[in-house]
């Protein structure tokens, strides 16, 4: 029996997805969650994307998010939910979007009089800034957030990612954020209050850190003269075949060599412009004729087979209905019934010890804890704690890692001791975006991440800054997603395919808590560092694997990047304008693979304290992917509906989508996100547009109706938007309360966005190649830090000596010696 987080207390005020979703994570890591609603209770027990009628039952995905936890009725100044908060480690509330109806809670307050509490706040804005005020909707963040901005086809609407993406993201960010403070106030009595932002998150997952690759494609970084980053679609990506569609992914130019073989096109290997993405999009016609005069001739199973032999990223577009028959999925039992068998979920997305996670709990009804709601005793637990947060029970996870530095060891950072993960010592064998994600937010919180490269094969990830090539000589040092990901970490190469390298990083296993990896499952294997060796070398270390799909299973070995996952999990599918093929939202399933580890591996880490001994935890994207688009399956099972494209349309506000405004050109549109989530919303715009005669009909005083309406509309909307300027529409239209906002250049989001500005969003580190390089932080702040990003992404191999020497001992010769032998490096071989 796995305890996780058991003894973790959580007040949960919130409603929707965010906030619920993040505190669904923790009970399924074994934390107690106590709901608190108002009397007509969470508004998502009432939503279903499909189904008017739910038959008296409470809505299934409300039930999905929502399973194990208890259910009162009240307000934070109830007297019961008071001595509830008296008991609890951890407050979340969420509020802010225009579908919330959770109850507001005065954070600073909540602090105040509860010192030792943890309080996270998820909002759309965040709490501070200009902004913290206004109202939003999913829809109108990501037109912020300059994730609409980036996607589309070229000289077409763009259009936003499907499936309410930036909320369910919110959730696993915010599980992440508050799990250290939790740990941390255990272990010193000092709570915390994060504020978590969905504009934030939107920019984090979406938009590829499109202002800071501008900077670097300029070769200005002081002042960008304009922007190299347009609108597009990925190519080669989701493709039509002989009965329906295939997803391929193509990050790396092997990857890209090989679809080339694949379509029987190996001659077009010498074309250097279709070697390039940008060339690609260039002569995007031809080279869809391309592509499709082989595929078309193909089914898809036939083209998976030969890809996955080619070891190119490949997989079906599945849906709601499609993805529960996928045979890897099948094979693993990702799939499951709810606890009274209504629908179809996917279960947690990790194993701990290769056990599956335990059967679902069933929702509660409305207030049926009304009356008896408790937190359970632990065993030996002071009753100072239970009768008013008095000495908190020495259980702090991290107090099992201190040893690993001893006091006087001379890599501990002072300006680190302070922070929640202080202590603990990460080896980091990932590459890529998913898996240094993970480890960036341990060592964001402190802990001693140590990256491990090969100079003779540096992480892809890196090797993408060839596409700065132009502006800087060590290219490979300025890789957008490299910088950022691979902050506050140290660096250093081993060749684990020498005998000296293996041996180097056995030692180093030794010497550290844990150790992350992301390879396919065979690599680890073939060079003799499976979990059997590790818990061999260090029976106290934890061991977190998080492969593409899964450690068995028929896909067990193919490879896998975010573009995949979109595609197979459902987040394609709903995703695009309806009258096209489905479209990847390019991006969030990296570091929402990488969120949902980090949570996996803290779950592990209390696991460890309470056995004293190391574990196994396997984290897999696709798995991280299936939560995340869980609507799709639950709503297919529930009530037999499948979800579709709807463009930049959504069941929750009508009228909603972009509309072009004056000034703007063919293919660069200035257009307005417009978004009218309720009833008083629609007659301010009825009364911002003159009270016109159409808008009286008394059909479109529903949103149902409006839905019903929504292409009439549209047209009234395009010619009143078309002959005005966008800003003053936006202010026009923010001063009667309706969420509205301009489609954001996501290359200039530090300049022209205040809410960024007012909150730090943007930290500039100085590197030593590109120099000081606004980079994005985290999407929540701690009112305890001043700012999150200590120190540069760490040039390759820069950091051997330090460690090498440092940790293990060896000597300035025997560091000569291993670089002669080609054993480590500081630069990549070859260049």
């Amino acid at each position: 029996m796995q305890k996780g987080l058991a003894g973790i207390r959580v007040l949960d005020f919130s409603d929707q997805i965010a906030g619920p979703y993040c505190s669904k994570l923790l009970v399924d890591g074994g934390a107690e969650v106590i709901k608190v609603e108002s009397r007509d209770g969470d508004s998502m027990r009432r939503w279903s994307a499909t189904s008017a009628d739910l038959g008296g039952n409470d809505s299934a995905l409300f039930s999905f998010l929502n399973a194990g936890k208890q259910s009162v009725v009240g307000s934070a100044a109830d007297p019961r939910v008071e001595a509830l908060l008296r008991e609890a480690d951890l407050v979340i509330f969420a509020h802010g979007l225009e579908s919330d109806t959770g109850e507001r809670l005065d954070a600073t307050g909540l602090r105040a009089a509860h010192p030792s509490l943890v309080v996270l706040s998820i909002t759309p804005y965040g709490l501070t800034g200009p902004w913290a005020d206004r109202r939003a909707t999913e829809f109108t963040l990501q037109a912020e957030s300059g994730s609409i901005g980036m996607r589309g086809l070229m000289g077409k609407e763009p259009f936003q990612a499907g499936g309410r993406i930036s909320e369910w993201a919110a959730g696993v960010y915010g599980a992440v954020a508050a799990l250290p403070a939790v740990f941390h106030a255990r272990g010193r009595g000092q709570g915390e209050l994060i504020d978590l932002s969905i504009l934030e998150v939107a920019n984090t997952v979406y938009t590829n850190f499109s202002e800071t690759m501008n900077r670097l494609m300029n070769g200005s970084p002081e002042n960008p003269e304009h922007a190299f980053l347009a609108q597009s679609v990925e190519t080669p990506s989701i493709e039509p075949t002989a009965d329906g569609y295939v997803g391929f992914c193509t990050n790396a130019q092997q990857q890209f060599s090989d679809f080339l073989l694949l379509i029987e096109r190996p001659d077009l290997r010498e074309d250097e412009q279709l070697a390039q993405f940008a060339g690609r999009l260039m002569r995007f016609d031809e080279w869809n004729e391309i592509m499709r005069s082989f595929l078309l001739k193909k089914t898809t199973a036939e083209i998976i087979e030969f890809a996955s032999l080619l070891r190119i990223p490949v997989a079906p577009i599945c849906n709601g209905e499609t993805v529960q028959s996928h045979e890897q999925l099948t094979a693993r039992g990702v799939f499951g019934p709810d606890a009274e068998g209504r629908f179809v979920r996917p279960r947690r997305p990790y194993r701990i010890d290769d056990a599956d996670p335990p059967p679902p709990q069933p929702a509660p009804r409305l207030g049926a804890h009304t009356h008896s709601a408790t937190f359970t005793q632990k065993e030996g637990e002071p009753e100072a704690r239970r009768a008013g947060r008095g000495a908190l029970p020495a259980d702090n996870p991290l107090e099992n890692c201190r040893g690993a530095l001893p006091a006087d060891n001379p890599l501990t950072r002072a300006s680190t001791d302070s922070l929640p993960l202080a202590g603990l010592r990460v080896l980091d064998l990932t590459a890529w975006w998913a898996g240094p994600a993970a480890t960036h937010m341990l060592a964001n919180f402190g802990a001693e991440v140590i990256r491990v490269e090969s100079a003779k094969r540096p992480d892809g990830l890196r090797m993408v800054g060839g596409m700065m090539a132009a502006n800087y000589d060590e290219w490979w040092e300025t890789s957008t997603h490299f910088l950022h990901v691979n902050t506050n970490k140290l660096d250093i190469t081993l060749d684990l395919t020498t005998p000296k390298g293996r041996e180097l990083v056995e030692k180093l296993i030794v010497k550290c808590d844990a150790i992350v990896e992301n390879f396919t499952p065979r690599v680890l294997g073939n060079f003799g560092l499976g979990w059997e060796r590790v818990k061999e070398l260090n029976p106290k270390a934890l061991m977190m694997r998080m492969p593409a799909f899964g450690l068995s299973g028929p896909w067990r070995d193919n490879t896998g990047f975010a573009q995949t996952m979109e595609q197979l999990s459902g987040l394609a599918w709903v995703t695009g304008h309806p009258g096209d093929q489905p479209r990847i939202p390019r991006g969030p399933c990296d570091p929402l693979a990488g969120m949902h580890a980090a949570v996996a591996f803290l779950v592990a880490l209390a696991e460890r304290s309470a056995t004293g001994h190391g574990h196994h935890v396997e984290s897999t994207m696709v798995e991280s992917a299936l939560n995340v688009a869980a609507e799709q399956v639950i709503e297919w099972s529930a009530y037999g509906s499948l979800l579709q494209r709807d463009g930049n349309r959504s069941p929750l506000a009508a009228p909603q989508g972009l509309y072009p405004c004056a000034g703007g050109q063919p293919g660069a549109e200035k257009w307005l996100a417009l978004s009218v989530a309720t009833e008083p919303q629609w007659r301010a715009l009825c009364k911002a547009l003159g009270d016109p005669e159409w808008a009286r009909d008394s059909a479109l005083e529903t949103r149902a109706g409006r839905r019903v309406a929504h292409d009439a509309i549209d047209e009234r909307l395009h010619d009143w938007t078309c002959r005005r300027e966008r800003a003053a529409i936006v202010d026009e239209l923010r001063a009667l309360g309706i969420p509205a906002s301009e489609v954001a250049d996501p290359c200039r989001l530090l300049q022209t966005n205040p809410q960024f500005q007012a909150r730090g969003y943007f930290e500039t580190p100085e590197h030593p190649v590109v120099g000081a390089m606004p980079l994005p932080s985290l999407p929540f702040r701690y009112a305890s830090i001043d700012h999150w990003l200590r120190t540069p992404a760490a040039t390759i191999g820069q950091h051997n000596e330090r460690v090498l020497c440092g940790i293990l001992g060896l000597s300035p010769d025997e560091l000569r010696d291993l670089e002669a032998e080609g054993v480590i490096g500081t630069r990549p071989e070859g260049l």
